[in-house]
């Protein structure tokens, strides 16, 4: 085989180191971000904050201005030193009480607290208990309730036994007869531990340890006051004909408690203030805070974007570093220093184009959805990612990255940017129509609809037509159900 040289031509997309570092840096969230601009200050020595490095030049300042301030006090006349030298010792002698060294130190009693900072620098509305607050969980607060009350060892075993099976909604979900076999006691019987769920039943919050929906609001019921209307009727509703309760068979109810519909009315509305789920009613887990990356406010009849500045601190690159590499020494030290230049500068220039993308988008976003902000959710436009890149000469690619895990903080609350986007339905005049808006005109007609009578999904479809909005029914109850919408032979009741 014959070798030979040959020139070809190609174009090809290079992914170069700096290009996957702005690529991962625009992904980020928030958090991620704060993150990994905290790891990269911690391991480059070249980056370092601009608030920090004010604060520590004016302290420098201030300490600089002392100790000159010293200087020229020494060189004063001896009278002056002396009379300096008795003050001095009136207050030593003042303030030996206050100097005696303790055992023990201030961290050793109290958590340390470091406040958070505003723009300002000052904040006093802080709850320094707040960092070291935990969510409780329905276990601990049914067994804070538990050690309260006087149960015998072999009791306080069943009951911590029987809380470890409630769920979340505060259900029962074990087996007694398991319980009762754990014990390992042959004179304990069913009745001891029924007795023991029994009492648990009687903790907060009312209607916890049932075994089921029916049996959580006949608990609830009977822990009501007996003078309290219509008591004896709803719970004979509960207890013996909860299946006609269910299916709201109204006739049958009636029929069955032998009540008239005025009765009946009053009857389901005592129902309607229990609640089925009483677990939910205490906190399970931490809450978490999404922190915004842009802020939309109205200036001057014009919607303005600015960045949320507190997501992504200003960093500079240490001068004081950056002084001692000197170009044409190769030594490893000078080698070091230079390669953690060119990173810092890379880095920099990543977050300020991560900045930059970001504002772009939300600045695209809000000039599209400008009905959204000035009248809502039945103003929404439909709105894809193809629309914001044409309109930015992106990728789709990006501003996928862009708008994911990314909030932003606007007068109707804090939305993801991927709230703005949805898919369109066309209408009769062969305009677009979002199916966001098309959801808050269903929950809108939901809302105002008779309860004895509500809207059926083909009702809805038809008043929809009305106006000019082609949607099947199928649909309806595609957009009813993402809501959490129930249908309408379950949203009937009485008044």
């Amino acid at each position: 085989m014959k070798q030979a040289l040959q020139l070809r031509l190609g174009q090809h997309l290079t992914m170069t180191p700096q290009l996957q570092q702005a690529i991962r840096l625009l992904q980020l969230s928030a958090l991620d971000l704060s993150q990994e601009v905290q790891e990269v200050i911690e391991t480059n020595p070249m980056l370092e904050v601009e608030e920090e490095f004010g604060q520590q030049n004016s302290t420098q300042e201030n300490e600089d201005a002392d100790n000159g301030a010293a200087e020229n006090s020494a060189a004063e006349g001896s009278d002056s030193n002396d009379i300096n030298n008795e003050r001095e010792i009136q207050t030593d002698a003042s303030q030996v009480t206050e100097e005696l060294p303790v055992d023990s130190e201030w961290s050793d009693v109290y958590d340390s607290y470091q406040p958070t900072t505003g723009g300002g620098g000052e904040s006093n509305d802080h709850d320094y208990l707040i960092q070291n607050s935990s969510a409780t969980t329905l276990q601990d607060h049914l067994l804070w309730q538990m050690n309260l009350t006087p149960f015998t060892p072999q009791d306080i075993y069943v009951a911590t036994a029987i809380i470890d099976s409630i769920n979340e909604d505060g259900y029962f979900t074990g087996d007694l007869e398991e319980v009762l076999q754990s014990l390992n006691d042959e004179e304990a019987t069913l009745d001891d531990v029924k007795a023991v769920l029994h009492r648990i039943q009687a903790f907060d919050p009312p209607g916890v340890g049932a075994q089921g929906p029916q049996d959580c609001l006949l608990i609830q019921l009977n822990q009501l006051s007996e003078s309290t209307p219509y008591l004896q009727s709803a719970i004979r509703l509960c207890k013996d004909h909860f299946s006609l309760l269910t299916a709201q068979d109204q006739n049958q109810i009636m029929r069955r408690l032998k009540i008239d519909q005025d009765e009946l009315a009053a009857v389901m509305q005592l129902i309607r203030t229990l609640n089925p789920h009483p677990g939910t009613l205490i906190a399970s887990s931490e809450p978490e805070y999404v922190i915004p990356d842009v802020f939309v406010s109205k200036r001057n009849g014009r919607w303005v974007v600015e960045l949320n500045g507190e997501v992504t601190p200003k960093l500079r690159v240490n001068t004081g570093y950056a002084n001692l590499i000197r170009r044409a020494d190769q030594s490893e030290d000078n080698t070091f220093l230079k390669n953690h230049l060119q990173e810092a500068r890379w880095f920099i220039k990543s977050l300020m184009s991560r900045n930059e993308t970001i504002l772009r988008v939300a600045s695209k976003i809000v000039e599209y959805q400008r009905g959204f902000f000035e009248h809502g959710e039945e103003a929404m436009k439909p709105l894809v990612l193809r629309d914001i890149a044409e309109a930015l000469e992106m990728h789709e690619s990006t501003i996928s990255r862009v708008t994911t895990q990314k909030y932003m903080h606007t007068p109707r609350g804090t939305l993801e940017f991927k709230y703005f986007f949805s898919s369109h339905v066309s209408t009769s005049a062969g305009g677009e129509c979002s199916s966001t808006a098309i959801r808050a005109l269903i929950k809108k007609m939901i809302a105002a609809e008779i309860p004895n009578k509500p809207l059926s999904d083909n009702k809805i479809a038809a008043l929809l037509s009305d106006q000019g909005i082609e949607v099947a029914r199928r649909t309806v109850a595609k957009y009813r159900e993402s809501m959490g919408i129930p249908p309408s032979n379950e949203r009937k009741r009485l008044i």
